[in-house]
């Protein structure tokens, strides 16, 4: 098994090396200001394609003269999007720490644990079946409770969008959307 850095050498490519937190910090930024999105540096397999080089030098140059203004118009729309951060943390302090803590152990807690105890009811009604709440060992696989003996996962539409999330969740996804009462 060979490490990245590994393959860098085997490549003659000198790793770049960035200040402590920075770079999770401008991926982070990178995933909200969509920096580089096809639209902006290219579609990179389609790139690659064409490239008839060899080297990571050789490809750096027929990149730039490809895409001359790409690593200039992500970077810009990465900074941008810093500062945005930078302001918000300017903003950030213990109180605003603690309200965010509170909404979320409690005020979402409350509500989820609301959502995935009517959620299968509802279902198990529809398909006719019964239903159950998952168990504390169900917890770690991403299994929220049983329609019919089926496990399931309950969660917000806006889950569907973080492609980043680390989780696999193996078991039949259900999706819902808050909608205002009234």
């Amino acid at each position: 098994m060979y490490s990245n850095e590994d393959i860098l050498r085997f490549l003659e490519i000198e790793p770049s090396e960035f200040p402590k937190y920075a770079a999770p910090l401008i991926n982070l930024a990178n995933q909200y200001a969509q920096g580089t999105r096809p639209k902006i540096v290219g579609q990179m397999s389609e790139l690659i394609q064409g490239f008839k080089g060899k080297t990571w030098s050789e490809w750096e140059e027929w990149y730039l003269r490809e895409k001359p203004d790409a690593i200039r118009t992500a970077t810009d729309k990465i900074l941008q999007m810093l500062k945005k951060f930078q302001s918000a943390l300017d903003n950030i302090d213990y109180s605003v720490v603690e309200d965010w803590v509170r909404d979320l152990v409690i005020l979402k807690t409350f509500a989820g644990l609301r959502f995935h105890e009517a959620i299968p009811k509802k279902a198990a009604e529809i398909k006719r079946t019964d239903c159950r709440l998952s168990e504390p060992g169900d917890e770690p696989k991403g299994i929220d409770g049983y329609i019919g003996g089926i496990p399931v996962s309950i969660k917000p539409h806006t889950y569907e969008m973080k492609a980043s999330l680390p989780e696999q969740i193996n078991v039949k996804m259900i999706y819902y959307t808050k909608i205002g009462v009234g």
